[in-house]
């Protein structure tokens, strides 16, 4: 068990005097620009808590953003990550990591979104029974998504619109929170079910089903974001210092996340945003969180748009959504301003 693999932490010995200054010197990051900028606009910033601890940087952002001038940081929390799009277009959270095809749908309704920047790829993965070997078996077959329209949905939908599969009429679709769609895929009772962490996991460590699909290996998944960083429009509009500030924390965290994994795994099990140290540790050690400086966030929004097009879900151009729904100008500053 976790509890004899490593000494616990609390969140204040995790990052215990990463100050401004102390996380930049601990992160390898210059302290000038920070120091230079005016304060946030506002000190109050509304992230979300989701059972998905593959957006680790966002919770270990918390006291980085404290560092940032927040003096008061709250987590909404959110049982079932099919709801973090719609909390975000309400306005009960400011700013928060999300997967990245949801959220073009939600852009193509008109929703007051924009996406600032990409974390990380490769956090999800298709499992399936001995029915389904490839993507092309999923003709027919019957997949469990915890909503239609959440994140499991839209991103099956584009892995089989991509092969040539009709998601509105090859798959039958059902519902099911995650754990039971572990027991029902053990069951053979449906045929293919897309895990996130630490359900990936799960599934694996239980020998549930077979990975079909890795999107931290798998071309062309592994090559494009899953988890990126959205807003609500009117936040990003009044206060942009507090934009590039909040964005500027998750980042330190993601690479936080990609230089110390036992230290963040154990400090999701001590925070309980999971319950086993290994499936946290395995998270943090698989998804590759040095990514956002790779990878061109612009380019998953063009990719997932085409496939989500190609699904029947969008009529909108990848175009059309970059306009609408992005801006990058904080995190080109970022990217400057954080080399290494």
């Amino acid at each position: 068990m976790y509890s004899q693999h490593t000494a616990r932490w609390s969140r204040r010995q995790f990052l215990g005097g990463l100050s401004l200054a102390g996380t930049a010197g601990f992160l390898g990051l210059p302290p000038g620009p920070v120091a230079a900028e005016p304060p946030p606009e506002t000190t109050t910033l509304r992230l979300m808590r989701k059972p998905s601890i593959c957006e680790a940087a966002e919770y270990v952002a918390e006291e980085l953003l404290q560092g940032e001038g927040f003096t008061e940081v709250r987590y909404v929390k959110k049982e079932d990550i099919s709801y973090s799009e719609k909390a975000l277009v309400s306005g009960e959270v400011d700013l928060t990591m999300l997967f990245s095809p949801p959220f073009l749908l939600h852009l193509e309704a008109g929703a007051p979104l924009v996406l600032l920047a990409g974390v990380h790829v490769g956090c999800f993965e298709l499992f399936g029974t001995e029915r389904v070997r490839g993507i092309r078996d999923l003709k027919g077959k019957t997949a469990a998504v915890t909503m239609l329209g959440g994140p499991e949905h839209v991103f099956l939908a584009s892995i089989v619109a991509y092969v040539g599969l009709d998601p509105r009429k090859d798959i039958h679709w059902v519902s099911h929170p995650q754990a039971e769609a572990v027991q029902l895929l053990a069951e053979g009772k449906i045929d293919a079910f897309l895990a996130i962490p630490p359900f990936a996991q799960e599934l694996r460590a239980k020998q549930i089903g077979h990975v079909v699909v890795d999107s931290n290996n798998d071309r062309p998944w592994s090559q494009y974001f899953c988890c990126m960083v959205g807003a609500h429009r009117e936040f990003v509009r009044k206060y942009p210092v507090a934009t590039k500030r909040a964005v500027r924390a998750i980042l330190k965290a993601a690479d936080l996340c990609a230089r110390e994994p036992e230290r963040v795994a154990q400090f999701l099990v001590d925070k309980d945003y999971v319950s086993r140290y290994d499936y946290a540790l395995q998270t943090m050690k698989e998804v590759p969180y040095g990514t956002w400086r790779e990878y061109n966030p612009e380019d998953t929004v063009r990719f997932y748009a085409l496939r989500l097009h190609e699904a029947g879900m969008i009529k909108s151009s990848p175009e059309k959504l970059i306009a609408q729904g992005t801006d990058w100008r904080f995190l080109k500053e970022l990217q400057k301003e954080m080399k290494g």
